[in-house]
């Protein structure tokens, strides 16, 4: 199930309810437009790729998204395999649902996208 919103209200949030941006990845362009769905976290260096074994990168991904909960999102951004792991590692540590930015290149801005793997 796939929901969509421009901007979410943040203006009620509690200071341990802050929402967070995980990247996947330093890319060569700005992302600072996301930053008021949250604060942004990068997860592995530029030009990071899965080439011959997932394990280290899953290690590493799994580090960064431990705590991943419904208030924060990914940025699909990088590697597509990658992009593929931490949507992975969101729902697993979500119980199936996670939320991601999409960069829509007409308006110029993100898109939150709520998934629910369980229906």
């Amino acid at each position: 199930m796939l929901t969509s919103r421009i901007t979410p209200d943040i203006s009620n949030v509690k200071k341990e309810e802050i929402m967070t941006v995980y990247i996947p990845q330093v890319m060569n362009y700005s992302v600072r437009s996301a930053e008021k769905f949250g604060k942004l976290v990068v997860m592995l260096p530029d030009r990071k790729q899965m080439i011959l074994s997932s394990g280290p990168l899953t290690f590493e991904i799994k580090k960064h998204l431990k705590d991943f909960n419904d208030n924060d999102y990914l940025l699909l951004i990088g590697d597509p395999a990658i992009i593929g792991l931490c949507c992975a590692v969101a729902s697993e540590v979500n119980n199936g649902k996670f939320k991601v930015l999409k960069w829509d290149r007409n308006d110029k801005a993100y898109y939150d996208l709520e998934i629910d793997l369980r229906g």
